[in-house]
């Protein structure tokens, strides 16, 4: 498969790389690496990564403004289904290539490599990289090591597999990566997130059966001085919760008028319940967008009564 992807990227002059809406850095360190990988390679080519910025992660480089992506080859990165690809349509394509890590929802690509025992979009454009003749460089490396240590959470996920930890490892030793510098951009924060961080711990609502929640208006982003993506960048430092199996945060986003809806568990299957409100994701780790902050009662509702389940037996991992 990833010779078919090579021979699709020689063929074309024109490739745009595209992610998922509200990126994570999974999405920004894949879709950039990929690109700086096949400008290395292929110094003619014209290739650019599109869609929504966001302040936050500006240390991964910079988006590319393109006018015309008429017959142009798209690759989409960490993106399950076609209604979460930012900045691209479909239609102007003249060949799309998939690469995700997410379990299979629809099918949308010419060329589909989907690997959902990957870590992180991040590992499979590494392995791209390492089984093909495109080309690395300590930039590339240090973008494909960031990404897969925050979708991994520092490897504290269990999709961090032997074959991850050999992988990172020779990365490491090839490029002589300083880890601590790494770090230090992509767990850097101001004041003001430390402080709304501490307000989600006061104020995190927990149900019968073991869902923490929490709603955030707009008001409240403002009051802190953060924005509508800050809660799901933090939503993993609320792990370890005792009383909790799953956590969600409901975030007013005036910006793109919906809720963002961020969730993690420590062992009800979540992704399938998030699919029925415009989201999915892993097992464990999955996101929505909703209208309005009261359409969160029932996805709380149903939540509860996942973990309810759960704890009788109902419902687990075989």
């Amino acid at each position: 498969m990833y010779k078919e992807i090579y021979e699709t990227i020689k063929e074309f002059n024109k490739i745009i790389l595209a992610r998922h809406v509200g990126p994570d850095p999974d999405a920004m360190s894949s879709t950039m690496a990929l690109r700086d990988s096949i400008l290395l390679t292929f110094k003619k080519k014209e290739v650019y990564v599109v869609g929504s910025g966001s302040s936050r992660f500006t240390y991964f480089g910079k988006l590319d403004k393109v006018d015309d992506m008429k017959d142009a080859l798209l690759i989409v990165l960490d993106t399950p289904d076609i209604r979460r690809i930012d900045g691209v349509n479909l239609s102007d394509f003249k060949k799309i290539v998939k690469i995700d890590h997410h379990p299979f929802v629809e099918k949308y690509g010419d060329i589909e490599h989907i690997d959902d025992t990957a870590s992180s979009a991040a590992e499979l454009v590494l392995e791209l990289i390492n089984e093909t003749p495109l080309m690395m460089n300590k930039q590339v490396a240090e973008k494909l090591y960031l990404g897969i240590v925050s979708d991994t959470n520092r490897f504290m996920f269990n999709n961090s597999t032997s074959k991850t930890f050999r992988k990172v490892s020779n990365l490491i030793d090839e490029y002589h990566l300083e880890i601590d510098k790494l770090y230090e951009p992509l767990y850097l924060r101001p004041l003001s997130e430390v402080r709304f961080e501490g307000y989600i711990g006061l104020n995190l609502k927990i149900t019968e059966n073991g869902v923490g929640y929490i709603k955030l208006s707009n008001d409240l982003l403002e009051e802190f001085h953060v924005d509508s993506a800050s809660p799901g960048n933090m939503i993993n430092n609320f792990n370890y919760i005792e009383e909790v199996l799953i956590w969600i945060f409901f975030t007013e986003d005036i910006k793109n008028e919906n809720v963002r809806v961020s969730a993690r568990s420590r062992g009800p299957i979540i992704n399938e319940t998030l699919a029925h409100y415009n989201g999915g994701g892993h097992k464990y780790a999955s996101g929505a967008r909703i209208k309005t902050i009261d359409d969160a009662n029932v996805i709380i509702q149903e939540l509860d009564l996942l973990c309810k389940k759960y704890k009788e037996g109902d419902s687990f991992e075989n």
